[in-house]
């Protein structure tokens, strides 16, 4: 299955605001916690989203600087 690179943008795009989405409210989250333990488990569990929300912006950004080369270049 070939998915070209503005397909790739779009999927991207939706991804990382999905993942942003899931960081914010991972990150709210931690004031209604007492336990260290569990702060501590939340904050990872929102800094890995956050990092996947990244990785798919950095993707996304590679795939509309593709596009934009390929365009230039025909």
């Amino acid at each position: 299955m070939k998915i070209s690179a503005q397909l790739t943008v779009i999927f991207a795009s939706i991804f990382a605001i999905a993942c942003f989405a899931v960081a914010i409210a991972g990150f709210t989250s931690i004031g209604e916690l007492k336990d260290p333990a569990q702060i501590s488990d939340a904050r990872g569990f929102a800094m890995f989203w956050a990092f996947l929300g990244l990785v798919a912006a950095a993707l996304g950004g590679v795939s509309i600087w593709m596009v934009k080369t390929q365009k230039q270049e025909e």
